[in-house]
């Protein structure tokens, strides 16, 4: 079967599973209102309109799966989506009884909202990680934060496209493709990547398919997606959320994160996601730091603040350079104080040893997850699935191979206090670079551009990344926010708020005050090219 058969087949699939949700709705539900629209709406506004009865969670959802089906899979075919929940009608007519009742769940009643697809959530749908291998994967578990979701009455609308097995099969891949579901593109300019791994979860939000989307980070595959595609998203503070049933790479690094419109929706859903979790250790100390992180936002967040530019992570496009010294001033104007800081040494033996982390931590947390997956899943361990890819190479392995799978095989960890020295070593080592930066200076956060406009993608060359502000966030467990900051030739690009664990409340609020400043986010216009 062709790489285009397959993908017909899944869109065939996706199609049918709405068609099939309409036709079994459609003749009780209430008129979808001609007036209201879900394009460009923040989770605010649709909050507001669901209490003043302007809308219904039914009408919503409907909306949203009408968009998925005329812009994800016709229109542009932006391939965000890889399957929709067929329990989602039923759920948002569940939650607008409720609602009718007298009763709400918490702040998200009624929202929409689209999950990675390598978090687990109780529906009838598999989670694939984007690997064909996993296609049976229906667990029936919630990932934690999915319940914690649910609870406050959020309704799964989806699973979404992501670089598969979040971009840690080849050093050579392409983001946002994956067997499964394809090629993700970037709404602003279809030729372009919309990065990895949460490559789906970005562009469906950037295109109105959900106000609010769940991605994944271990390094940049929430930052980097939510630049591109012109939207904020959120790396958190390690262990701030739960990772229970969602696929791993490292616990030394691995996170879920929110991605939204807005710093304000943002909050409202981190405040939902962040606790402590018994069967995530990692996560002992999240009850004690976390908070209302929307009451937190301020208009004045940066007011007296000092921030310091992180020069040593720029220089590789002079036009994102310029825009960023341009936009610098708008922190300026709003009280803060900038400090550049133009060196800073060690960056490339963290990096170095954060792919020696990654390799070997792979190997045994994935072969421990798949353990846990149902009979039907025919992978039980990485070497099993190296062979299902050569099995299944036609489909799999057409336009990159699993180098990294094969070298994560190959790691051995006979040293294991030795290694155990070298992992903790390595965040130890991020952490007190973040620390003394920002205690030399004595600054509050640390800021850059989060990394270049959308590159042209390449399905036979790979990525061709030039550098981004994610690497020691990502290795320190530390938070990493990113706000749009405007466009470079129509492309949008972000600005990254980094700071110390826990300081989420920080970041937010100046990224709050930043977007209020700026107002630097437009909606995507689906060009076939950023080319003139």
């Amino acid at each position: 079967m062709t790489r285009v058969s397959v993908f017909l087949v899944q869109l065939t699939v996706i199609t049918a599973v709405i068609m099939a949700v309409a036709a079994c709705t459609r003749s009780d539900a209430r008129p979808i209102k001609a007036n209201y629209s879900v394009e460009d709406k923040s989770l605010a506004t649709l909050r507001d309109d669901l209490v003043a009865g302007r809308v219904t969670s039914r009408q919503l959802v409907e909306l949203y799966l009408e968009r998925i089906r005329t812009i994800d899979q016709g229109g542009p075919e932006l391939r965000s989506v890889l399957m929709v929940n067929p329990r989602a009608v039923d759920e948002a007519t569940r939650l607008d009884s409720e609602r009718t009742g007298g009763r709400t769940r918490g702040p998200l009643h009624g929202i929409p909202i689209l999950v990675k697809d390598n978090i687990e959530t109780a529906d009838p749908i598999a989670t694939t990680a984007g690997s064909l291998a996993l296609e049976k994967n229906i667990t029936g578990r919630d990932a934690t934060i999915i319940s914690r979701l649910r609870e406050a009455g959020a309704v799964i609308l989806g699973k979404t496209n992501l670089s598969e097995w979040a971009n840690f099969r080849s050093a050579h891949s392409t983001s946002g493709w994956s067997a499964v579901g394809g090629l993700t593109r970037n709404p602003y300019a279809l030729d372009r990547t919309a990065c990895g791994s949460s490559s789906g979860s970005a562009v469906a939000v950037a295109a109105s398919l959900a106000a609010v989307a769940v991605g994944t980070e271990t390094d940049g595959s929430v930052t980097c997606p939510a630049a591109v595609n012109g939207i904020v998203g959120l790396k958190p503070t390690l262990g701030l959320l739960s990772r229970r049933y969602i696929v791993p790479i490292s616990s030394m690094q691995d996170t879920a994160g929110p991605m939204t419109h807005s710093v304000a929706d943002l909050a409202a859903v981190l405040s939902v996601m962040a606790g402590s979790d018994d069967n995530d250790p990692a996560t002992k100390d999240a009850d004690a730091h976390r908070t209302d992180y929307l009451a937190a936002l301020s208009a004045d967040g940066l007011s007296n603040k000092r921030l310091g530019v992180m020069r040593f992570s720029m220089g590789y496009l002079p036009a994102l350079d310029a825009l960023f010294d341009q936009v610098v001033g708008q922190f300026t104007a709003s009280g803060a104080e900038v400090v550049s800081i133009d060196k800073f040494e060690g960056m490339d033996q963290i990096d170095k040893t954060e792919q020696t982390v990654l390799l070997t931590d792979f190997r045994s947390e994935l072969n421990a997850y798949l353990a846990t997956t149902p009979q039907a899943v025919n992978v039980r361990t990485l070497q099993d699935l190296i062979g299902f890819n050569k099995a299944n190479s036609t489909r799999e392995l057409s336009y990159f191979g699993q180098d990294l799978f094969e070298r994560s095989e190959e790691t051995a960890t006979h040293d294991q206090v030795g290694y155990a020295k070298l992992r903790e070593g390595n965040r130890q080592a991020a952490r007190n670079a973040i620390d003394s930066l920002l205690r030399e200076h004595n600054l509050d956060v640390l800021i850059a551009p989060t990394l270049g406009p959308a590159w042209t993608t390449d399905l036979v060359n790979g990525d061709h990344f030039t550098g981004s502000a994610t690497m020691l966030a990502a290795v320190a467990g530390y938070p990493h926010l990113t706000v749009p900051m405007g466009q470079v030739r129509g492309l949008p690009v972000g600005m990254s708020f980094i700071g110390p664990a826990w300081s989420e409340s920080t970041l937010l609020a100046m990224g709050h005050a930043f977007e209020l400043k700026t107002h630097a986010a437009r909606p995507p216009v689906y060009k076939s090219s950023a080319e003139p």
